[in-house]
């Protein structure tokens, strides 16, 4: 699903990269400091982490090349590594990183125990842990309405994922021992028109452009019907929460 890096930009990217500035000011990154982005995907947050710390070392780690491939040559001239590797075994030696952050990412890992036990291994004592979901079964509207007039009650229902529950991610922080405190980052989002918004569902991007691409064309026309009775022609605005949670190692 999220193989076209591309298109993963033009669906989600504007949103992302909002939601990394709000997301770096939240786990608190600091200057000449130690910092992995974790499923850093086209580099949204690494870059959100530059910005804020512009001495920081930041190295970005995805499981997909073709996203490692784009955060490379989106951000080639701000001094951030990106890797190909897996959330769930990081190639990092303990204790190598002040701050380890994953955001938008841990819902897709098979293991999310396993992959927060691997943050909490290569961060150095004292160091923070930080992670963040888009909160999809209430405040993150674009996609809340999407699978609202979807009714997609099947595997491609985001509402339904367990991480995406509210308290969840806080949840599994404290399962895996770590103290964590959450908060909700707000990400206004501006639709220029209808299309604006429906488009980047037409690209196959993730759970809801799973479902759009198995639609018979007459059942596509009426969720489109559905979802422009409910939204309207547009401009419009949606409101855009994300659950964020930080603890300490």
């Amino acid at each position: 699903m999220f193989a076209v890096a591309a298109s993963y930009e033009r669906f989600m990217g504007r949103w992302s990269r909002k939601l990394a500035v709000e997301f770096a000011a939240f786990a608190g990154v600091r200057d000449g400091t130690d910092v992995l982005d974790i499923g850093s995907g086209t580099g949204a947050l690494s870059s959100a982490v530059r910005a804020a710390a512009p001495k920081a070392r930041i190295k970005g780690i995805d499981l997909s090349p073709a996203f490692v491939e784009l955060a490379r040559r989106q951000h080639a001239d701000l001094g951030i590594e990106f890797q190909t590797g897996d959330a769930q075994a990081l190639p990092f030696a303990p204790a190598s990183f002040d701050t380890a952050l994953t955001m938008l990412v841990i819902n897709f890992v098979p293991d999310p125990v396993r992959a927060i036990e691997e943050m909490k291994r290569v961060t150095r004592p004292g160091g923070t842990l930080a992670a963040a979901l888009w909160d999809i079964a209430g405040e993150m509207e674009m996609l809340r309405i999407f699978f609202d007039e979807a009714g997609a009650t099947n595997h491609h229902d985001e509402r339904l994922t367990a991480l995406l529950q509210p308290g969840a991610l806080v949840a599994l922080f404290r399962r895996c021992g770590l103290a964590a405190d959450e908060q909700a980052l707000e990400v206004p989002m501006h639709f220029a028109s209808f299309d604006d918004y429906w488009s980047p569902f037409l690209l196959g991007v993730g759970p809801a452009g799973a479902h759009v691409a198995e639609l018979t064309p007459h059942d596509r026309d009426a969720l489109v019907a559905r979802l422009r009775a409910r939204l309207g022609d547009g401009p419009f605005d949606l409101e855009g929460r994300a659950w964020a949670v930080k603890a300490t190692r």
